[in-house]
């Protein structure tokens, strides 16, 4: 039998780095240890890998968007998370964030907070721009659209009269926006990098800044560290020669419990330090112009309105149990006031 021809075309020859990634790694996924080996910073997590995967297939002046759950971006509090974005940030230009409505991929079984990134491979991130989108209320009749970006299907940007209403509708309960043109994403994309970019929906990090704020926070509590290192090895020096000189286990005891605290006063001082840099990598998008609403009324007025709620139900109930009646069945007597 003749041997099977060699695969052609991209089965055969398929690219190791890629200039367009568009992705969506499963959201909660779990890899084995074998999995983890493949990987420079091992972890569990499915889409913590999938990044890391990305960022070596990923060619020079690449350009990636991926879909990533709300953990990704705020969790600080392992190393791989924390590693696997200083990568990212470091190789790539991560130059956009859209923080997307909740429940946007629950028709699929996932009911995760996600976020759309995108990056650029080649030039370490300076800033970063965001855009919110979480204010849109989604479901599985009113989908997350490319109108809720801003643009028609040929990919430009929509007039204000066709955006979806659940987009704009906040935006048009403000007085002082109207006849002001909603600031969508596609408007505020060709303005990203000046100040033009950010509204009351999207606004620019520092992630430079952010970064040298750190360092320089870090800087006098790791100066402390190593200060109280140093004072460590010339205490065990000590240590070394009073055991030499047989001095009493008192005085040796001494001296172990003070290596033992300076010790440990470094390694929490080390500990405190690394929380400042890790903090830095908390990428989550907290938009600083969200407008918080308040119930201001009184517990009065609040009584009284569910008492009105109470009166619509139990007339609602009403005209049901007539009309169940009038089909010659009946329906058991519902105190409402006592439920």
């Amino acid at each position: 039998m003749d041997p099977l021809p060699a695969p052609s075309g991209c089965a055969g020859k398929a690219p190791k780095q890629f200039d367009v990634i568009l992705t969506n790694p499963p959201f909660g996924g779990k890899e084995g240890k074998d999995a983890q080996k493949n990987f420079a910073f091992e972890t569990s997590s499915t889409q913590v890998l999938f990044v890391q995967d990305i960022l070596a297939e990923l060619a020079p002046k690449g350009t990636c968007a991926i879909v990533l759950d709300e953990g990704m971006l705020f969790r600080t509090n392992e190393s791989s998370f924390v590693e696997t974005k200083r990568k990212l940030v470091d190789e790539c230009d991560l130059w956009a964030i859209v923080s997307l409505p909740g429940g946007v991929f629950s028709t699929a079984g996932a009911g995760v907070k996600t976020n759309l990134l995108f990056f650029t491979k080649g030039k370490k991130t300076e800033r970063i721009w965001y855009y919110d989108l979480s204010h849109v209320k989604v479901g599985k009749k009113t989908p997350l659209t490319l109108a809720h970006f801003g643009f028609d299907k040929d990919g430009k940007p929509l007039a204000d009269s066709a955006l979806p209403a659940n987009l704009t509708a906040d935006w048009l309960e403000q007085e002082e926006n109207a006849g002001r043109p909603f600031p969508s994403y596609a408007r505020l994309l060709p303005l990203r990098g000046k100040t033009e970019a950010d509204s009351r929906y999207s606004w620019t990090i520092d992630f430079a800044a952010r970064r040298a704020k750190a360092r320089e926070e870090m800087q006098p509590i790791l100066a402390q560290a190593a200060e109280t290192k140093a004072e460590v090895i010339d205490l065990k020096e000590k240590l070394k020669r009073l055991k030499k000189l047989k001095t009493s286990d008192a005085e040796v005891a001494a001296l172990i419990g003070e290596i033992s605290e300076k010790d440990k006063a470094a390694r929490e001082l080390e500990a405190q330090a690394a929380a400042i840099d890790a903090a830095v990598f908390d990428l989550k998008a907290v938009n600083p112009s969200t407008v918080a609403k308040f119930d201001d009324r009184s517990p009065a007025e609040i009584i009284q309105s569910i008492h009105h709620q109470g009166r619509i139900v139990a007339e609602a109930l009403a005209r049901l149990a007539a009309l169940v009646e009038k089909d010659g069945a009946s329906l058991p007597k519902v105190d409402v006031a006592r439920r």
